[in-house]
Parts: C-alpha cells; structure tokens; sequence
C-alpha cells in the first residue's frame, strides 16, 4: 500500500462509511418497527447465529456485541422479562448460564433476518464495488446515494 493518501481514498472511506450508516438505520429502524430496540435486535441475531461448540452464555454475548459483561446481562434481563430469552444452568458449568431463545424470539428474529436479508442483497453490489475500490486502490464509480 502506498504511504500517500489520495482525493480517491477519502471518498471510498467516506462512502464505506455512509453505506455502513445507511444499512444500520435501516436495521435499527426494521427492529424498533418489530418492537425491539436495536441492541435486542443484536442480541437475539447473535444467540441465533452461534455455531461454537460452547454455549451462548451471557460473557459469550458481551464478547459478540462488544459491551461489558454487566451491560449484557441487563440486556438478557430485559430480553428475559420480554419473553424473548430462557436461562438454563450450563451442563458443564453450573456457574454458568446458557441462553436460548423463546420461540417468540425465533419468530420476530425470522421477520427481521427475512427483510435485513433483503436490503443486504439490494446494497450488495454497492459495498463490494467500495471495498474492491479500496483493496485495489481503484476509483470508485459514482455514488448513487450522494446528495
């Protein structure tokens, strides 16, 4: 990579960025339409998504979303009084607590992966056209979504 940065760099950043942004308002607001604020939304995506040998505990799902431990179990508190997780003692670790989702969880996580999904596949050629710009330092085509 080159050590000087051009007019080129600044705009794929740039757009990399406002793409970023796009798809998550998107999702926050797909979530708060669903009725689950956007951290829940996160929360239940990454219990679903969780293909490890181990559990999903609540420090697996405070590593997954980037937040303290004690923020994400406030966060289960809630997604548990909302009837979207179960706790279970861990079979292995009766310390630990293994988290599993409600079958009304499975359904507004399938309405919501259903329509994320979507947008994804619309936005698809934008964001790999941005990054390949970047990985291969090539102009980028105009930007459909400027203002």
């Amino acid at each position: 990579m080159r050590d000087d940065l051009s007019e080129e760099d600044y705009e794929a950043l740039a757009n990399l960025r406002h793409t970023l942004r796009r798809f998550m308002d998107f999702s926050a607001s797909a979530a708060l339409e669903a009725g689950l604020p956007a951290q829940q939304h996160q929360a239940l995506l990454a219990i679903k998504g969780h293909r490890a040998p181990d559990p999903m505990t609540v420090g697996l799902l405070a590593e997954r979303l980037i937040i303290a431990p004690h923020t994400a179990t406030e966060l289960v508190g809630r997604l548990e009084s909302a009837g979207y997780v179960s706790r279970r003692p861990d079979p292995n670790d009766r310390r630990r607590q293994t988290l599993l989702l409600t079958d009304q969880a499975e359904a507004v996580l399938k309405q919501l992966t259903t329509i994320h999904l979507k947008e994804i596949r619309e936005m698809a050629p934008r964001l790999i056209g941005i990054l390949q710009s970047i990985q291969e330092e090539t102009p980028l085509p105009d930007d459909p979504w400027s203002t």
